[in-house]
């Protein structure tokens, strides 16, 4: 893998990286390597990156070779979204800044070891399996997207509870009535799926996890089904608007009509994340849920 541009980008607002940006820039151009910002980050780092390149976050991601996210697992999210959508292979390196991120995992005082690992081809990877969506309205497909941790169906802020008809390869399941359904993939598990009495699955383990939210049936619990499994969810809202929502990762989403179809499945992507050989994953349930204590 040769690393010529590195993409940098902090969480948004994030003041307390300007320095740590800054410094960045400064040891990647010491090493013949090209950082490019991020636009809302290059103006942390006010006048020394005025003479850096700076992309949009789309265009970034069909450019560099690899990409540091500083701060938060909600930009990491992005990234691994846009890396998917424009067909890449590049992997990210994402540092926490001490919020509760299972993706930002490596500490910032662990930045520059870890990227010369990456640098001289002695880092680890993990590979993270992707979601793949596709929304169909009256047979036709009206939008497509990749996703790392979930596709989220939820009702409208005023409406009651909502229902679902979810089928796993073909097969009907049930008709779900609840609050919501989460469908999440492996590292998905630790996000929304876990808030909602979901299982924690680990990131290896090639498996889907169907999470209802608050299910009017209280035999309706979650499961786990093999991650080759294709999952078709169909919205009845009884000519309702805007009573569905779907929503992606929880970056984005729209409201479903009577009838829209959204399939899910594993998508042929996957996202390769630089991995802290410091700490193991049980390491990581351990500092960030206090998982196992007493």
């Amino acid at each position: 893998m040769t690393i010529q541009r590195v993409g940098i980008v902090a969480k948004h607002g994030l003041v307390a990286a300007s320095e740590h940006v800054s410094r960045l820039g400064a040891w990647l151009r010491e090493r013949g390597l090209e950082p490019v910002y991020e636009i809302d980050t290059a103006t942390l780092v006010g006048e020394s990156a005025h003479s850096a390149r700076t992309m949009a976050r789309d265009e970034m991601s069909r450019e560099v070779d690899l990409v540091v996210v500083l701060g938060g697992d909600g930009t990491l999210l992005a990234m691994a979204a846009g890396i998917a959508q424009a067909g890449r292979d590049i992997p990210i390196l994402g540092v926490n800044f001490g919020s509760l991120g299972f993706l930002t995992e490596i500490r910032i005082d662990e930045l520059t070891a870890s990227l010369q690992q990456v640098l001289d081809g002695s880092a680890a990877f993990d590979k993270r399996a992707m979601l793949a969506a596709e929304a169909s309205r009256r047979g036709e497909q009206v939008d497509s997207r990749i996703v790392l941790n979930d596709v989220v169906f939820t009702k409208a802020a005023l409406s009651r509870m909502i229902e679902l008809s979810v089928s796993v390869s073909g097969a009907f399941v049930t008709r779900v009535k609840a609050d919501g359904l989460i469908i999440a993939s492996a590292t998905g598990s630790t996000a929304y799926n876990l808030a909602a009495g979901g299982p924690i699955v680990h990131p290896s383990v090639d498996a889907l996890v169907l999470t209802p939210i608050a299910p009017h049936t209280l035999t309706n619990r979650p499961v786990v089904i093999p991650g080759s499994a294709g999952i078709e969810i169909r919205a009845h809202t009884d000519g309702a608007v805007e009573d569905v929502f779907v929503t992606y990762d929880g970056q984005s989403g729209y409201p479903l009509r009577d009838g829209d179809v959204v399939r899910v499945h594993k998508s042929k992507r996957a996202l390769r994340l630089v991995r802290t050989p410091a700490r193991s994953y049980f390491e990581l349930l351990r500092e960030k849920l206090k998982w196992g204590e007493r």
